[in-house]
């Protein structure tokens, strides 16, 4: 019990906190329910995919699956497809 609660607030911890640095690259789409569905996608099942329900170029695609194989990049896969962001860095892959 003591582990599921420490990492929930973990969870919302990054959860908070990523808004403010995520606006730096890339514009930010809307919130839908497309977008909250590839964002558990992305955090559930694998990165990549939620970018892929977003209609995302498959370089970004791509890039996010690659990248899944660590497991903070998750959280940011999740977030990005959560706000169905277009753009960012790295030539707009991430």
């Amino acid at each position: 019990m003591k582990k599921t609660l420490l990492t929930l607030t973990i969870f919302g911890i990054l959860l908070m906190s990523m808004p403010s640095f995520a606006g730096t690259h890339g514009k930010d789409g809307e919130v839908t329910g497309k977008s909250v569905g590839a964002a558990a996608l992305s955090l559930l099942i694998w990165p990549g995919i939620g970018q892929a329900v977003n209609k995302n170029e498959s370089k970004k695609n791509i890039t996010h699956a690659v990248l899944g194989l660590t497991g903070i990049f998750r959280i940011w896969s999740c977030y990005d497809a959560l706000v169905d962001r277009k753009g960012g860095v790295w030539e707009n892959r991430i």
